[in-house]
């Protein structure tokens, strides 16, 4: 039977949308295959893309300080978290094996702002970044610290590092874990907690034994955001210092022979004649180890402020202090007919003019000054200068506060 030419049109036109469907769908169906159910390539249809649910402690504004960042991610894993104060200092952290959760390594610090960056991976593989933000209530009092040694680069065999602090430190054991010691060649030692010669607290870190010359030493004290505890307020900055240990170099002091020898590496370099504190009274001097805390030049002396009365009022020169009570070795020259024969001093060690600027030239903070003597005032006390030595291994020790 003949169609008409009307329908003979429609029926190609028919043939025609087939063939266009069919290719169309030839054409979508490798791209349907590897697009996931939320659109993000690579990933398998149906996978869970749920979005990730990001918590940020602390949050919100003027919290308590003293507190580490805490990242948690529900619903997904996190693959990176930077947290930047307002000066752009950022708080190192670490990770969950998991992925799921991210702690600072340091505290948020008082009177400080905070940014958040969390980037995360859900588990369909969709990446995202959520940030957060929050500020740290201001320390309502601040503690500061004066360390030792300083700017000196150089220092002797028995420098200890020491830390003064402004007022008391009830938490010792959290502020001690903030202090970082490294040498260069693991040199063995300890924090020894103590009362300074001032009535404050303190914290020294010695070796085991004397530095080994050449010793490279660093301090790192991250301070920044500890609480001291009552009535000691919060550290708000870190501090460090760094020096290296010079020549093995000892004054020994024999007061009943009345002599300095200076022995570097072993080796006597000279011996000086010399007078120390006058027996049987509040003159004598001290014995023990006591370091050369500092080279003060020409100082007024002046008995009165180490409790002697109208004793003496003088200018000193080549004065060299080796305790906090007041203990110096120096240029003693009105005391001339008593050097090496008779200890006629008011505490401190004497020596001629000459000889005095000697020895001065010789030695550097941190060299150790090793007195002996029968008639003294006793053995200088550890809080008194830097007298840890005077203390067994085992003694000091147990002063740290982590044993």
């Amino acid at each position: 039977m003949s169609r008409s030419p009307r329908t003979r049109v429609l029926a190609h036109a028919r043939v025609r949308a087939a063939v266009v469907a069919a290719a169309t769908a030839a054409l979508l169906a490798p791209l349907a295959a590897c697009t996931s159910d939320t659109g993000t390539p690579g990933t398998k249809p149906g996978a869970d893309d749920r979005p990730v649910t990001v918590t940020v402690t602390p949050t919100g504004e003027r919290v308590p300080a003293g507190e580490p960042v805490r990242v948690t991610a529900a619903g997904g894993t996190l693959t990176s978290v930077t947290v930047t104060d307002a000066k752009g200092r950022k708080l190192a952290g670490k990770a969950a094996s998991d992925g799921r959760s991210w702690v600072s390594d340091r505290k948020a610090a008082p009177g400080s702002a905070y940014t958040v960056t969390a980037a995360t991976k859900s588990g369909g593989g969709t990446a995202k970044s959520t940030k957060a933000a929050f500020t740290t209530a201001p320390a309502d009092k601040v503690n500061k610290v004066d360390w030792r040694p300083g700017a000196v680069s150089t220092v002797g065999v028995a420098q200890p590092i020491s830390l003064v602090f402004d007022n008391p430190v009830r938490n010792k054991a959290e502020v001690e874990k903030q202090l970082r010691v490294t040498t260069s060649n693991d040199t063995e030692g300890s924090w020894g907690w103590l009362t300074d010669w001032s009535g404050r607290d303190r914290v020294d870190w010695r070796p085991k034994a004397y530095w080994k010359p050449g010793t490279k030493v660093t301090l790192n004290a991250e301070l920044n955001g500890t609480d001291s505890g009552t009535a000691g307020g919060w550290f708000v900055r870190d501090y460090t210092t760094a020096f290296t240990i010079g020549a093995r170099q000892i004054a020994k002091v024999d007061l009943d022979r009345h002599q300095l020898t200076l022995v570097r590496d072993g080796e006597t370099v000279r011996r000086i004649p010399v007078s120390g504190g006058t027996p049987g009274g509040d003159k004598r001097s001290w014995r023990g180890t006591a370091v050369l805390m500092a080279k003060e030049g020409t100082i007024n002396m002046n008995s009165e402020t180490v409790g002697l009365g109208n004793a003496y009022d003088k200018m000193v020169k080549h004065s060299m202090r080796l305790t906090w009570s007041g203990m110096y070795a120096h240029a003693a020259p009105w005391n001339a007919r008593y050097f090496g024969n008779s200890n006629q001093s008011s505490g401190c060690i004497g020596m001629s003019d000459a000889n005095a600027a000697w020895f001065y030239g010789q030695v550097r903070p941190g060299d150790p000054f090793e007195i002996t003597g029968k008639d003294t005032k006793g053995v200088v006390a550890p809080g008194n200068g830097f007298g840890a030595w005077n203390l067994s291994w085992s003694e000091w020790q147990q002063k740290s506060a982590l044993r």
